[in-house]
């Protein structure tokens, strides 16, 4: 399985990067959204890095490996979680997201047919589904910056300091971070994971 992948730009299209690695040349399909934060490095023969989704299309005389690029881990954990959903296959996920993932997240959450029903190839039965599926369960992607960010770091043991790791990763400073999850816990003490603690964060950005 191909986790991650690093090459110089070879050719960029309008859903996808060619890229080359060590004489090989590989093509990443990339959501809009993502491709959108990643523009200023697509030139070509410039060097980038994708966290990669890797999964086999299978058609009747074949399958064919495909690789689906991201900035980071936190939007591959998004992407591995919208296609959950019934009927939402990984090609369908990439031509979807085609705005930010925080705002994606937030319409899930606060179950906004009209924001979800936008995304191509979304409709109205297909929002319900994934409302019914992902509501209350994606709260910590809405704290997504939705600009280009490094990769995650590795996360330590203490769900705590996992979800401090994930706040840092999306680019809050450590003070803003540290004092937004004490709040959390101040509000959710019953929290047993860095997902319902991020939850319990994004609820509080909504409150405000």
């Amino acid at each position: 399985m191909i986790s991650c992948i690093c090459g110089k730009v070879d050719k960029k299209k309008e859903h996808s990067v060619l890229l080359s690695v060590n004489g090989i040349s590989y093509e990443v399909f990339v959501p809009v959204t993502i491709m959108k934060t990643l523009d200023s490095n697509m030139e070509e023969d410039r060097e980038v890095k994708f966290i990669t989704y890797h999964y086999h299309h299978a058609e009747p005389s074949k399958s064919i490996p495909v690789l689906i690029g991201f900035s980071n881990e936190v939007e591959r954990e998004f992407f591995e979680k919208f296609i959950t959903v019934s009927g939402v296959g990984p090609k369908a996920a990439v031509k979807a997201l085609t705005l930010p993932i925080s705002n994606i997240a937030k319409a899930i959450d606060e179950a906004d047919m009209g924001l979800l029903t936008s995304l191509p190839g979304i409709g109205r039965q297909r929002a319900k589904e994934i409302i019914a599926k992902l509501q209350g369960k994606v709260g910590k992607y809405g704290l997504i910056q939705d600009k280009h960010t490094s990769e995650l770091p590795a996360t330590k043991g203490d769900f705590q300091e996992e979800a401090l790791e994930v706040l840092l990763q999306l680019q809050y400073k450590r003070n803003e971070a540290e004092k937004m999850l004490e709040r959390a816990l101040e509000r959710s003490p019953d929290a047993k994971s860095a997902e319902e603690l991020l939850n319990e964060v994004y609820r509080q950005r909504e409150i405000k």
